[in-house]
């Protein structure tokens, strides 16, 4: 037997100096001899185990010994059968404690790159297009209609799945692009729009209808659309309503929610002002409150706006930090400050009511809680002031209480997020069906995606009165 190759093909991105200063993809892709080795790499083992790790169920080694046979169409007809954003996941899933994390060379230490090669297949794919003979037989039609309410991952992918059945499907978005939070949260450099827009149109292009500037709950209710041809509902609204510290001063101007921070750069574009008319304060000295990846992104978005000094405020220590590795990595290089045992106690103004600093206390950590990291515990005595102009809050979201608040038989918990059977996506309210962020609260794109897939499964056998 050949001895393992257990050197795992790097990725390729801009230096930390220059990608600090601009708004490019910081990853730059494998090129095909990259993606071959790496491919080779795959023992193909017959267990499969990293199909256990993957919510959406991709034949992993399948895919991945078409790029190793050269048969890249193929490749695509594989990944592209059980995910329908293949360029998407392959950029932001965190693949390391998913598929990689159960592939059998992880004993090892060096699992297969499997997002990256994911990525490649789809890049790949966006780039030869015009070669790829794969003509779309449609399904016969059930004569059924589906409502999907929202257009991130989760509703994207039950409505790809659902069309794909058969079923006439409308996606509803309140936005005026479609995409959710993968349009709006996470920024260029990190998941480039035209990816998703990409994505966006393989969806529609299977012959979902895209309703945009709908927003359910005000131009109609669940109900409305229920009593209107829809045999069927998801919700895939997601958990877009900031959460805040409830400190004294953080109604201060100068302090953001990560959430109108992200969407004024990502989907405004405020990063190309002033060619796209949105404004943005970006200060000098910058404090980003949070440890997850929104919070990183709300700091290297920080960065490359113009801010001089970023710091990451976080209350526990850097093993807690729940961002995925790369990110914390990608920030550190750049140039990020980490202030971590560290947690604000109020915010300083000046007499215009602008933000000029923050009190914190300094932090040590515990037992472990309930979500099993250790507890930060405040050191009486210990306050330091941190001198800021501009704050962004990062400490997660919840669903926007709009669908519940109009949907009154449908059950929600006291955080905001809906009810669900967490195999199927039923909810209480019949005929709907819900997954992702508004089941989950903020959760990874693939986890929603697995949700989406789960559901339009659920309401496929429903509709055929299975």
């Amino acid at each position: 037997m050949p001895k393992l190759n257990l050197n795992r093909e790097p990725m390729p991105r801009q230096a930390p100096k220059l990608r600090g200063k601009n708004f490019n993809e910081v990853a730059l892709g494998y090129s095909a001899e990259q993606a071959l080795a790496e491919a080779s790499r795959c023992i193909q083992c017959p267990k499969r185990p990293c199909m256990d790790g993957c919510p959406v169920e991709v034949d992993i080694p399948d895919f991945i010994k078409a790029i190793r046979d050269g048969d890249m169409p193929e490749a695509v007809r594989i990944l592209k059968s059980k995910n329908s954003l293949p360029g998407i996941c392959g950029r932001v899933c965190p693949q390391e404690s998913q598929c990689e994390a159960a592939c059998s060379l992880a004993k090892k230490e060096a699992p297969i790159a499997i997002g990256r090669l994911e990525r490649y297949v789809a890049d790949w794919e966006r780039a030869n297009r015009q070669s790829i003979d794969s003509p779309v037989v449609p399904p016969t039609p059930t004569g059924k209609r589906v409502a999907v309410v929202g257009s991130g991952p989760a509703s994207l992918t039950a409505a790809a799945d659902l069309v794909k059945l058969g079923h006439g499907v409308t996606l509803f978005e309140a936005l005026h692009v479609a995409g959710g939070v993968l349009m709006y949260g996470i920024p260029e450099f990190r998941l480039p729009k035209d990816i998703v827009q990409t994505e966006v149109d393989y969806v529609t292009s299977l012959g979902v209808e895209l309703q945009l500037d709908s927003v359910v709950g005000k131009v109609m209710t669940i109900d409305e659309l229920l009593n209107n041809g829809y045999h069927a509902v998801f919700l895939g609204t997601g958990a877009g309503l900031p959460m805040f510290l409830n400190i004294p001063g953080e109604n201060l101007n100068g302090i953001y929610s990560a959430n109108e921070f992200l969407t004024r750069v990502n989907l405004m574009k405020a990063y190309r002002f002033p060619e796209y008319d949105t404004p943005v304060k970006v200060g000098r000295k910058v404090a980003v409150i949070g440890g997850g990846n929104v919070a990183m992104d709300s700091a290297r978005c920080a960065l490359r706006l113009g801010a001089e000094e970023v710091y990451i405020v976080y209350r526990r220590s850097e093993v807690e930090l729940p961002a995925r590795r790369e990110e914390v990595e990608n920030a550190m290089e750049e140039g990020i400050y980490f202030k971590l045992l560290t947690n604000p106690k109020q915010m300083l103004g000046n007499e215009q009511n602008w933000v000029v600093g923050m009190e914190c206390f300094k932090m040590e950590l515990g037992e472990p809680d309930a979500s099993g990291r250790r507890r930060p515990i405040t050191i009486p005595g210990s306050e330091f002031i941190i001198d800021v102009d501009v704050v962004i809050v990062a400490l997660g979201t919840t669903p926007n209480p709009l669908i519940a608040q109009t949907t009154p038989s449908l059950e929600t918990t006291r955080r905001g997020t809906v009810v669900a059977d967490e195999a199927t996506g039923k909810t209480v309210k019949d005929k709907v069906w819900a997954g992702g962020d508004i089941v989950t609260g903020a959760a990874t794109v693939i986890s929603a995606m697995g949700a989406g897939r789960r559901a339009a499964t659920s309401i496929d056998e429903y509709l055929r009165g299975q």
